[in-house]
């Protein structure tokens, strides 16, 4: 993780390998700074910058291509004199027409993310963004921690592993490692609005780095008894409650869904329960994770060409405990469970079949019409056992449908919910953490799909809406009364694409922020 400093200094006075400034486009002829009939504006914090420039680094960042377009990046030698790291970084702001300010927050982080990806490998830089309040301090900070992020445990020495990056016993620039130091320009050290956003943004950052990390091991690294001692370990770390069920107790419990589903692995499955619990609480909340560590599909078993991510589709859970573990590190005043259903999907001669009947945890039959619709049996057990301790509000996230890729595309998930009221609080507390979300419908008449004629419910409807079928599949385990929503992150929980912003390749942990914001709103008394 990034270290991070508040520095009060001037940009150009800062000793670092790197100063990042803002640019926009300029949408107007208006008050848009010195340069307002240029196609290219500085943002406020480049003023030193520009100084040293002889007030000609808009200029130079136009000539040289830059048009200030989000998340562009255009680096630059620093003048000879005037700034004392050796290069600029303009990120690009997108369009400000009239001189318009403050920058939207999501603007400002993944501008901020866009940077410190293209400052890997570097040791120090500093960020020169417009910091308006401490709100744009957040942002800036939380961007540029999740933009400098890699995943290297895997590689070997001479790819960035560790001790990668050191040549003759000396040191060399690594681009596979992340920035090391991040200094925020124009974030007050004595200000205790700014301290506080900062301090966030650090755990924020690193609990959605956890979730990372845990996505991104393979799974001949994480099967479902590794993920619950890294569970463990968290709730020793941080004061957290903490409970395993394996096969054993989850057969004597009567667990149907998961041991349907983790009968086919050598690796047995897992239910875990990690809570956090403040004195003062007023309100708790259950948070159901899908955890299903590696996803053949079972005796349905995946076409080629899907099965080569299928270690991410445990990113529910990772995002649920992540999410618990920040709670507990904010100190924030709810009691907060998180309910991990861990399990490994394969084919073997021991797997459920297409046609067999499950006995959930409910006492409800499920006849599994494709071992492929896996994560809404675990889940379905799990939502069932949170329910038992009455929290105010249930949420479930999973990587659940490709339904849901197709309706919302990679960078979108869907939210579901048996409450109108809720699902709106979870869309605000999404777009306020900067996750793009919407709300999707539960639609009654798809329920008649799901009739089995040899058990209570099967676990496959109609082929149309599917993501939408999965929720209502969900919500038959919901106690009636109790406000739940259901999150399908099966799109933006693994970027197979390049990197954008603060997203990198891979695992993103998605939904934690949400997730955290949530938990801050139930507070607040949203």
């Amino acid at each position: 993780m990034s270290a991070l400093t508040l520095s009060s200094s001037s940009a150009a006075t800062l000793r670092a390998d790197a100063v990042v400034v803002g640019v926009a486009k300029n949408g107007s002829s208006g008050k848009a700074g010195r340069a307002a009939k240029a196609a290219v504006v500085l943002a406020p914090g480049a003023e030193a910058v520009d100084k040293a420039y002889g007030g000609k680094l808009a200029a130079t960042l136009e000539t040289l291509g830059a048009s200030g377009g989000e998340g562009e990046v255009t680096k630059l030698p620093a003048p000879a004199s005037g700034v004392k790291a050796p290069l600029v970084v303009a990120v690009g702001l997108g369009e400000v027409a009239g001189g318009q300010e403050p920058y939207d927050a999501e603007v400002l982080r993944r501008a901020a993310g866009a940077a410190a990806r293209a400052l890997a490998g570097s040791k120090k830089a500093a960020f020169a963004l417009p910091v308006e309040d401490a709100e744009a301090v957040a942002a800036i900070a939380e961007g540029a921690l999740l933009g400098a992020y890699s995943f290297t445990a895997y590689r070997g020495k001479d790819n960035g592993g560790k001790d990668g990056g050191k040549q003759d016993g000396k040191s060399s620039k690594d681009a596979s490692a992340p920035l090391a130091e991040i200094a925020l320009v124009g974030a007050k050290p004595r200000d205790k609005a700014h301290k506080a956003a900062v301090d966030r943004a650090l755990v924020v950052a690193e609990e959605v780095h956890r979730a990372r990390d845990l996505i991104n091991t393979p799974a001949n690294g994480l099967d479902p008894k590794t993920f619950a001692s890294e569970a463990r370990s968290a709730a020793k770390n941080f004061g957290l409650t903490f409970e395993v069920l394996d096969e054993k107790a989850l057969a004597k419990g009567g667990y149907g869904g998961i041991l349907g589903v983790g009968n086919g692995s050598a690796q047995p499955p897992r239910l875990v329960r990690i809570g956090w619990s403040h004195p003062k609480a007023k309100k708790s909340l259950a948070l159901v994770g899908k955890g299903i560590t590696y996803d053949s599909g079972g005796i349905s078993l995946k076409p080629a060409g899907h099965n080569e991510t299928m270690k991410c589709d445990m990113s529910g859970a990772a995002a649920v405990f992540a999410a618990v573990v920040a709670a507990a590190r904010l100190g924030l005043r709810a009691n907060v469970t998180g309910w991990l259903a861990l399990a490994e999907n394969m084919p073997s001669g021991s797997a459920t079949r297409p046609g067999d009947v499950l006995t959930m945890y409910n006492g409800k039959t499920v006849e599994v019409l494709n071992t492929d619709a896996e994560g809404r049996l675990v889940l379905a057990d799990a939502l069932t056992r949170a329910s038992e301790e009455e929290p105010d509000a249930i949420v479930d996230v999973a990587t659940l449908t490709g339904a849901m890729v197709l309706a919302l595309g990679n960078r979108t998930f869907g939210i579901m919910a048996n409450d109108d009221e809720f699902r709106t609080a979870l869309h605000e507390a999404a777009e306020e953490a900067g996750e793009d979300a919407w709300p999707m419908p539960l639609p009654g008449h798809l329920r008649k799909s799901f009739d089995s004629p040899v058990a209570d419910i099967a676990n496959i409807g109609e082929r149309m809406g599917g993501g939408l079928l999965a929720g209502l599949f969900l919500k038959e385990f919901v106690p009636e009364g109790t406000p739940w929503a259901h999150l399908d992150i099966a799109g933006p929980a693994f970027n197979e694409s390049g990197p954008f912003g603060y997203t990198p390749k891979g695992g993103t942990g998605s939904a934690v922020r949400t997730l955290v914001r949530l938990v801050e709103r139930t507070v607040e008394g949203d």
